[in-house]
């Protein structure tokens, strides 16, 4: 380690927010932006430093030796599409949100808003990079601090209750998740091993046990909480409804996505053979969550809930092909986790933008909007045709490679689980036929008096180009992606089925 590039990378959002909080709230906004910013370029050049000089950017420091942890952290190609998707939401999330909190003080301030978010990019990065299982468990439950208060400080009446069921959820995932760290540092300790590094962690020869299947179950159970899958989905609707919409789009599109990294990262990196065993009734529960979250998307009368919903159905497209182990549903699923932070991330804020203005986000109380503010229409269909892939748009590659690749190893979950995307379809264009379409309507006429500014299409272009230029070009990201792919297979000592294989991959 010549330079501790990947803890620079996490720890200047930090520092950021440190001296935000020193700032006064008129500056306090630039300074975070600015802070954002340049994260978001430093991250550029150090992946393109890793790339250019073959260079690893590992880093490990010894920690605790009494249990065989180290502060590790690494960027393989799973983490490093995370951090990029992380470093671009950020800034956009800011700019999104530059006059929540204006003109107040106190813990309500714009200044505390901001730092906040600096909080939760800070955290979220060392989560995405950290090779050491008490590592990742340490900044993965300190995720939870900055987004409790970001959902308890802002938002809808009931913000305090969302808060507090999102608190809740998130501490008793964490108090199994320990018992899934105290346990596999036994496990390291009994098989020799003394360390809890990813990697050392993966080459364990475990014989599957009673042992070993309730350490990954406390595991799994965790991250389905983190997701959500049903049944513990419940937190997420009221979460999203009372909160801001950037900080929807940040705990939708970064925080949720630790569950469905983490189900990698240690229920198939770690405990491959428990997951196997599991495999069947994780599946069950994938396509639940799939026609669970659609049904209740076409029935949600409430903009944030039917958003939140969505998310709960590409959460189980995202399990269903974890849990599928094929190279091709494995590497959908590392990409269906960028694509949805990209497109959900830019449907909460534009319509964020719509119920400012509106100032009901009843989906009833809108009427005839590309009338009077087609810009806003237009970016609202765009990132709803996203959130349902439509070809062009970089989700459709990854809900593509999801169904293929489920389908060469389960083929009847697979099939089930294909007109989830035809409901997908359903949500998405009658929200937009009761919204956007038909004749104007008095309260859409008196409260909606111009459409989106400068400021708020800035928010929204990096997302809307990134989605549209993956779904014609992502074999970048695939090309990232595939090492990543190719461990995970080999630690599950797997190989795809041979109709995949003939198949031409």
């Amino acid at each position: 380690m010549i330079f501790p590039f990947l803890s620079v990378l996490a720890l200047i959002p930090l520092l950021g927010a440190l001296l935000v909080a020193t700032a006064k709230n008129n500056t306090a906004r630039l300074i975070a932006l600015a802070v954002a910013l340049i994260d978001l370029g430093y991250a550029i050049a150090v992946i393109a430093y890793s790339k250019a000089t073959s260079n690893s950017l590992a880093e490990s420091l010894q920690w605790l030796p009494a249990v065989g942890s180290s502060y590790s952290l690494n960027l393989d190609g799973m983490g490093l599409v995370m951090v990029a998707v992380t470093v671009l939401l950020v800034p956009a999330v800011l700019v999104a949100e530059w006059k929540t909190g204006m003109g107040e003080t106190g813990r309500f301030s714009s200044k505390t808003f901001v730092a906040l978010v600096l909080l939760v990019s800070s955290f979220s990065l060392f989560t995405f990079m950290s090779f050491d299982l008490l590592v990742f468990y340490v900044f993965f439950e300190a995720t939870l601090i900055p987004m409790y208060f970001l959902i308890g400080g802002w938002g809808g009446a009931k913000r305090t209750r969302a808060a507090a069921k999102f608190l809740l959820f998130g501490l008793a995932g964490g108090l199994i998740m320990l018992l899934g760290v105290i346990g596999t540092t036994v496990l390291s300790a009994i098989n020799d091993v003394n360390s809890l590094g990813f990697i050392e962690l993966g080459q364990m020869s475990l014989a599957t046990s009673s042992l070993t299947k309730w350490i990954f179950l406390s595991f799994f159970i965790a991250f389905a909480l983190k997701a959500p899958m049903v049944p513990a989905h419940i937190w997420l609707p009221d979460a999203a409804e009372e909160t801001t919409p950037g900080a929807a789009a940040l705990m939708v599109g970064i925080l949720d996505k630790l569950g469905t990294f983490g189900m990698i990262r240690i229920c198939v990196g770690v405990f491959p053979a428990e997951a196997q065993w599991a495999t069947p009734v994780i599946l069950v529960l994938a396509l639940i969550s799939i026609f669970y979250g659609a049904f209740a998307a076409i029935g949600s009368k409430n903009l944030m809930r039917l958003i939140a919903y969505t998310s709960i159905s590409h959460f189980g497209f995202m399990v269903m092909c974890i849990f599928a182990m094929t190279s091709q549903s494995i590497s959908g699923s590392i990409f269906y986790m960028v694509n949805h932070a990209l497109a959900t991330g830019a449907l909460y804020l534009v319509v964020g933008y719509l119920i400012a203005r509106r100032g009901s986000p009843m989906v009833s109380d809108f009427g005839g909007v590309i009338k009077v503010a087609p810009l806003a229409a237009g970016f609202t269909l765009v990132a709803g045709l996203a959130c349902c892939a439509l070809p062009g748009t970089s989700p459709f590659v990854s809900e593509f490679m999801a169904i293929a690749g489920t389908w060469s190893r389960y083929p009847v979950i697979a099939a089930i689980a294909v007109p989830g995307t035809v409901l997908a379809a359903v949500y998405v264009l009658w929200m937009y036929q009761r919204m956007m379409t038909g004749p104007v309507t008095d309260a859409t006429r008196s409260h909606i008096t111009s459409d989106l500014s400068w400021r708020e299409r800035l928010a929204l272009i990096p997302l809307v180009v990134a989605f549209l230029v993956l779904g014609f070009y992502p074999q970048p990201a695939l090309d990232e992606i595939a090492p990543s792919t190719d461990y995970y297979m080999a630690v599950a000592s797997l190989t795809d089925p041979d109709s995949m294989i003939e198949g031409g991959r």
